[in-house]
């Protein structure tokens, strides 16, 4: 089979990460490993939405609260939720105690527990409280905001990937990606969102170029955190995990915006 295209990788990611329609004529591991590093593009494309939608009611005259809701809401329409389910599914797991297989049945079922509850609800509260002070700040910030946060959480699947890392099951999203990412591109491409997002912030000097880099590392830092917690409880990755790696990445990106931006 010859070599998966760009087009190939940007239709894997878009497919599967977003509810853009579009047609994916590839889904093996080789296209695989191409579309998880076109992951934050998925996710460029999906934070200018969110920025859109924010920044349109801020200019209507709305308050800062209900364009950080609308930026927030905007992602997870865009992914139907996937994330945010999966991030409640792997609060659930790693909440149970359980060994590693019966952890991974708790997070096949349907229902949400209550530590997936408790998760959704801070992490949710803490996107929009972290937004809401960046819309505060101006539209541009909280439009600025937005879209690093949203090319963290899908640069944080990227590394997830990579060939070091298993998956739990063999079966699932989880396992048609993991380890396919070459550890060389992952850190090619977080060198190149690290060095957009400080190119996002340079417009409010030094400190702002700055700022933005930190979110970046310190998003996809903690989510590695994470990472690897799961990987130690699970013994890989699932989809859920994916997800939420994701969220885990997007709120520490907003946090650190935010406390920037209150530091000055």
């Amino acid at each position: 089979m010859p070599r998966p295209t760009p087009a190939d990788g940007l239709r894997f990611a878009f497919g599967t990460l977003t509810v853009i329609p579009v047609r994916v004529h590839r889904w093996d591991r080789d296209a695989a490993r191409t579309g998880m590093l076109c992951a934050p593009l998925a996710g460029l494309a999906v934070g200018v939405g969110a920025a859109a939608a924010g920044s349109a009611l801020t200019v209507l005259g709305a308050g800062p609260l209900l364009a950080a809701v609308a930026a927030v809401a905007v992602p997870a329409a865009a992914t139907r939720g996937l994330h945010l389910d999966g991030l409640a599914d792997t609060a659930d797991g790693l909440g149970s105690g359980k060994p590693a297989d019966d952890a991974l049945r708790v997070m096949k079922q349907s229902d949400i527990g209550p530590f997936g509850v408790i998760t959704l609800v801070l992490v949710l509260l803490a996107q929009v409280a972290a937004l809401a002070g960046l819309y505060d700040k101006s539209w541009l910030h909280g439009a600025a905001g937005t879209v690093v946060a949203a090319v963290t959480a899908r640069l944080a699947l990227t590394l997830a990937a990579r060939r070091n890392v298993p998956a739990a099951r063999p079966e699932g999203l989880g396992a048609a990606v993991a380890g396919t990412v070459p550890g060389p591109a992952a850190a090619a491409v977080l060198a190149v969102a690290t060095t957009a997002a400080a190119a996002a912030g340079a417009p409010d000097g030094p400190y702002g170029a700055v700022r933005g880099a930190a979110a970046v590392v310190l998003g996809c830092a903690v989510a590695e955190l994470l990472l690897r917690h799961c990987l130690r409880r699970f013994g890989g990755v699932t989809g859920d995990v994916f997800g939420g790696l994701a969220e885990t990445a997007a709120t520490t990106a907003l946090l650190v915006l935010s406390l920037g931006q209150h530091a000055q």
